[in-house]
Order: structure tokens, then C-alpha cells, then sequence
């Protein structure tokens, strides 16, 4: 996730270096809200991503009784989240350069909302895998639209920086405070509460969206998405996760485990190739790992990213 998440971010800085008289389509006949009012709108949107991710770890023993999940099985429901985010948030910032910042936020914003009340809901544990799912698909759309908010808002170059470095602030805030609200909700309320949480706060950011936000998107881009790409990372790192998670039943060497392990290696190897030599617009163009400062500083992430969820 932290992996992706920088990558976005680049390719959305890089866009705007190189893009910088690309042109832009507008809403007219609207005044343009204050800068610190937008900035929280979108920190408040990320902060509701980024929470998601922990804020379900305290409530795990509780889902796990009331829901019948095996022990295995329960990990599904922090990996279903993270792995549909994941493998979706680059074709979520490719989505909202295409048919609208404001639209595509909104959108994201509606997804994410309604599948936590879906999963509030939740009778069954595929019910709640399924809703984190979903969860994890909205924050995917949600959480590189904030960023091209902030990046098409704020031109200055100081205070673009001052904008990312706020919006970073409260994601990790975002983060660490999962598990205390997980913790205080789960304790007073209900496990359904930390996915209930998000729906009223969903839906005033919904309509301070459409009070504040004027609509913009690339006129000059290629409107191809990459949705094949989005499908074979998703799908061959979901394979790959289920196939170390088995491990706790089944031996490496048992077909339960190589058999996911061939379908990860084959799902993973059509990615690249899609994004080499198929897609018109690649996800990820692998000429970025050219830059030997852009692999070193990916490869850190994605060690950070690995210690902290095996924490």
C-alpha cells in the first residue's frame, strides 16, 4: 500500500513538472472556496482511508466470535481491504485525471461509505470480506483523487509542499489512531461501529464536496484505463497472500500452497507484460525504475510497508 501510494504520488508530480500547460477543464460560474477549506475536506477524506486500514486490528476477536471466522480466515478481513486498495489506487488516480477530480472523489467518497454501512450490517463473514472489498476498491478511488485535488489547488511550490506535508501528517495520523478508536468503539459500542463510523462523516464530506469543490480534468490525455493491468496486480497478489496464509494448515510444499503460488506467479508475469508491451497507458510505466533514486526510495517503502503490517 505505502508502495503504490508514493508511486501515485510521483507520477502525480512528475505529471505536473512535465504537464505544466496541459490543459484543464473547469467548472464555471463558481467561486473558488478557500484553500485551507478544500485541504481539509481532502485530508479528512484520506484520514478515513488511511484509518480503515488499523482500526479494525482491536476488533478482530470480536468479528472473529460473532461472525464464525476461522482463524485463517479472519486475516481477510484486513487483507481484503488492503489488497483491493492496493491493487486498484493507480487506475483510481488514472480514473480522476480522466473524468473529474470532483466527480471521481465523490465517487470514491459514496463507495467507501456505503460498503462500511454494508459491513455494519454484515451477517456472515463472506458479507464482511466482500464489504471490506469494496471498502478497499472506493479508498482506492478515494485516496489518489485527494492528491490530485491538492496538487491542481495549490500551484505554489511552497505551499503545495506545505499542502502534501499536511495531508501526509494526517494520514499517518490516520494510522496510528486506528486502533485506539478501534479499541474505544469496540469497547462501548460494537465491532459494527468501527465501520459505521465512516458513514456519517462520508456523507458531510459528500456534501461539502459538491459545496467546495469545482470539478477539473485533463483534456489532453489518453483516455485509455488499464483496467486489465489493475485486475492481474490485484488478483496475483491476492493469490499470492492466500497461499502464504494457508501455510498455517498446509505445508509449502503441498499442492494447497504451490498451486495458489503458480496462479501469483502467472497473474503477476501478464502484469508486467501488459504493462511492456500492451497497455496504451501502463499503470506502471517500468521505464520509471530507470531512475536508480526512484527504485532505491520504492524498495525502502515497501520494506517500511512490511514491517509495519507484520507488526
Amino acid at each position: 500500500m505505502l508502495f503504490t501510494r508514493k508511486l501515485t504520488e510521483g507520477r502525480s508530480r512528475l505529471g505536473d513538472v512535465t504537464n505544466g500547460s496541459s490543459a484543464l477543464a473547469a467548472s464555471a460560474g463558481r467561486k473558488q472556496a478557500p484553500d485551507g477549506v478544500i485541504l481539509a475536506l481532502v485530508c479528512v477524506a484520506q484520514f478515513m482511508v488511511v484509518l480503515d486500514v488499523s482500526i479494525v486490528n482491536v476488533a478482530l476477536p470480536s468479528i472473529g466470535h460473532d461472525l464464525h471466522y476461522t482463524p485463517s480466515g479472519l486475516q481477510w478481513v484486513v487483507n481484503a481491504y488492503v489488497l483491493t486498495f492496493a491493487g486498484f489506487l493507480l487506475l483510481g488516480g488514472r480514473a480522476a485525471d480522466l473524468y473529474g477530480r470532483r466527480r471521481v472523489f465523490i465517487f470514491g467518497l459514496a463507495l467507501f461509505s456505503l460498503a462500511s454501512l454494508f459491513g455494519g450490517f454484515a451477517q456472515t463473514s463472506d458479507q464482511l470480506t466482500a464489504a471490506r472489498a469494496a471498502q478497499g476498491l472506493g479508498g482506492a478511488v478515494l485516496s489518489p483523487a485527494t492528491l490530485t485535488i491538492i496538487m491542481t489547488t495549490f500551484t505554489d511550490g511552497r505551499a503545495r509542499n506545505r499542502a502534501i506535508g499536511t495531508w501526509s501528517s494526517v494520514a499517518g495520523a490516520g494510522g496510528a489512531a486506528g486502533a485506539i478508536l478501534g479499541g474505544i468503539l469496540t469497547s462501548w459500542l460494537s465491532w459494527r461501529w468501527v465501520f459505521f463510523v465512516n458513514v456519517p462523516i462520508g456523507a458531510l464530506a459528500i456534501v461539502a464536496s459538491y459545496r467546495f469543490l469545482n470539478e477539473t480534468r485533463r483534456l489532453d490525455a489518453d483516455h485509455s484505463l488499464d483496467i486489465a493491468g489493475a485486475v492481474t496486480a490485484t488478483a496475483g497478489l491476492s493469490a499470492l497472500v492466500y497461499a502464504i496464509v494457508g501455510t498455517t494448515t498446509h505445508g509449502w510444499g503441498s499442492p494447497e500452497t504451490l498451486i495458489p503460488l503458480a496462479i501469483s506467479a502467472v497473474l503477476l508475469a501478464t502484469f508486467l507484460f501488459i504493462q511492456a508491451r500492451v497497455a496504451k497507458a501502463p499503470l506502471m510505466p517500468l521505464s520509471l525504475f530507470k531512475s536508480r533514486s526512484l527504485s532505491v526510495a520504492n524498495v525502502v517503502m515497501a520494506l517500511l510497508g512490511v514491517v509495519f503490517f507484520s507488526m
